[in-house]
């Protein structure tokens, strides 16, 4: 099996992958201070969950934007894991030209995700990634990453909403019944939900007007499904499109 790593600033998911399929995923909090053998003992626990053992992992494949956790997962991997180790970075073969000023610059995850909307779709996209930012990352149909945008995260906006004010609670983001709020609590799911919808769509159709033809609209991330159906520009919603991603560019490597 193929172990997938995908580090964000807030989460980090894990897939294990039989061939193609993906077998089993997990989601857990990231933390950049955390070892190896605290990251061994972690991992273990969740691959027990499901009957799985580090013996049953041949290779791993890691993206990170959290830079010090990188040697983390590279001794983990020594340690526990027969098969190779990749990190997703310059050294690696993608197969996708990146038209930007700096490519050193370009988070591993942005890339991820263009690498496998371009393979599902086979035409110019967009990913739209809601995660700690809301990500948007351009690719031509000829399969060239072209850039991007970086917008706030819905979190951590909220975060600071309800840390910034007195009287305002703190509650989880969810589709809301209707854009009028009938109390506090729905007032601000509404203006969430709508809100960021509304600026998903408005930086999509600049982008399309940019990009001079037709696109496919990807949308991923931990609220992918809550915001998605609020837009009217996002096609499709693949909550696992970065681990899929990280099996393509390992496949182009191994």
């Amino acid at each position: 099996m193929l172990l997938a790593v995908d580090i964000g600033n807030t989460q980090t998911h894990v897939g294990a992958f039989e061939g193609e399929e993906l077998a089993h995923d997990w989601r857990l909090g990231t933390d950049p201070h955390i070892t190896s053998d605290e990251l061994a003992a972690t991992l273990g626990n969740l691959l027990e969950l499901d009957g799985l053992n580090f013996a049953s992992i041949d290779a791993a494949i890691v993206s990170t934007v959290v830079p010090q956790l990188g040697p983390e997962y590279k001794r983990l991997c020594e340690r526990h894991i027969g098969g190779g180790y990749l990190k997703v970075g310059p050294n690696l073969k993608t197969g996708m030209p990146i038209m930007v000023d700096n490519p050193h610059e370009l988070g591993a995850d942005r890339l991820v995700n263009a690498v496998a909307a371009h393979d599902q779709v086979h035409g110019a996209c967009v990913t739209v990634d809601f995660g700690t930012s809301t990500n948007f990352d351009v690719v031509s149909g000829a399969g060239e990453y072209l850039g991007g945008v970086i917008g706030p995260g819905v979190e951590i906006s909220l975060e600071a909403l309800t840390d910034r004010t007195a009287k305002l609670p703190r509650i989880d983001v969810s589709s809301p019944g209707a854009a009028i709020g009938r109390n506090t609590v729905t007032a601000i799911q509404s203006g969430f939900a709508y809100g960021f919808a509304g600026l998903v769509d408005g930086i999509n159709r600049r982008l399309a007007a940019e990009l001079g033809e037709d696109a496919t609209y990807l949308a991923t991330g931990g609220l992918a499904a809550t915001i998605s159906p609020q837009c009217e520009t996002i096609d499709r919603v693949d909550p696992l499109l970065t681990l899929k991603g990280l099996r393509l560019i390992h496949e182009l490597n191994a």
